[in-house]
């Protein structure tokens, strides 16, 4: 199993600190989200590990080789990492379509390695991560459940919509080749139509509409994670994460 992790974009809604680096070199405890990111993925014997780039490439590059893990980690650039993540995706086309079982990534995520365990190790083959504890709102991507079903994946809801529960995504998925190679379709169908600009989330719900029989999920409500788009999500992460996560 290979892993993708989307880190090419810029934090503009952190502010400055967004600006001065990639999201994904944040330190928590003196380790960066990517560090983290890599000792787990390690943790559980992912095979390879691919990182789209883009805004400040050169120093994602020189923090895969401080950490050592340039052997097994390799970076896609995508010179467009300002027009959305659906670009990055698309860039990786290749990899989506190699054949491979995938891990796909956000990676401005702070989170119990444990999180990532449940994804490696579930029977489902196509799988997101649910996580009931939620501030309802319009930041969290919403995954809404029916009959044991997911029949939604987007963070506006539609107000007719029934279904029994619903939490919120943690932003790591699983895929089995058939379906990451479907992903890469719908992906390139976006970028072709001039729809680039909508989040890359997007081209999953029209996988899980079309066949939601294919797709399950992971229940990890407890297990402690937030993903850092706010200046509030640093402070929320060192003081309310981290102590849960201890000195991880």
């Amino acid at each position: 199993m290979k892993a993708i992790i989307l880190a090419a974009g810029v934090g503009r809604r952190l502010g400055k600190d967004g600006q001065a680096q990639p999201k994904c070199l944040l330190r928590f405890n003196g380790k960066s989200l990517l560090e983290r990111h890599l000792d787990s993925l390690r943790e559980c014997q992912i095979d390879e590990v691919m990182i789209t780039v883009g805004y400040q490439a050169q120093m994602i590059q020189d923090e895969i080789k401080a950490v050592g893990a340039d052997n097994w980690v390799s970076t896609i650039y995508n010179p467009d990492y300002t027009k959305g993540s659906l670009i990055s995706l698309w860039t990786l086309r290749a990899h989506l379509t190699a054949g491979d079982d995938l891990l796909l990534m956000d990676a401005d995520v702070l989170y119990d390695p444990r999180i990532l365990e449940r994804l490696v190790k579930t029977d489902i083959s196509n799988c997101f991560l649910l996580d009931r504890d939620f501030e309802p709102g319009e930041e969290p991507v919403k995954l809404c459940i029916k009959d044991n079903y997911l029949v939604e994946f987007r963070k506006q809801v539609a107000a007719d919509l029934t279904y029994d529960f619903a939490g919120e995504s943690v932003g790591f998925f699983r895929f089995e080749s058939a379906i990451a190679h479907r992903l890469a379709t719908r992906t390139e169908y976006y970028v072709a139509s001039g729809l680039h600009e909508q989040p890359y989330e997007e081209a999953i719900r029209d996988l899980l509409l079309e066949t939601p029989q294919t797709f399950g999920y992971e229940d990890i409500t407890g297990l402690p994670w937030i993903e850092i788009d706010f200046p509030e999500d640093i402070q929320r992460a060192q003081n309310e994460i981290l102590p849960v996560l201890g000195r991880m």
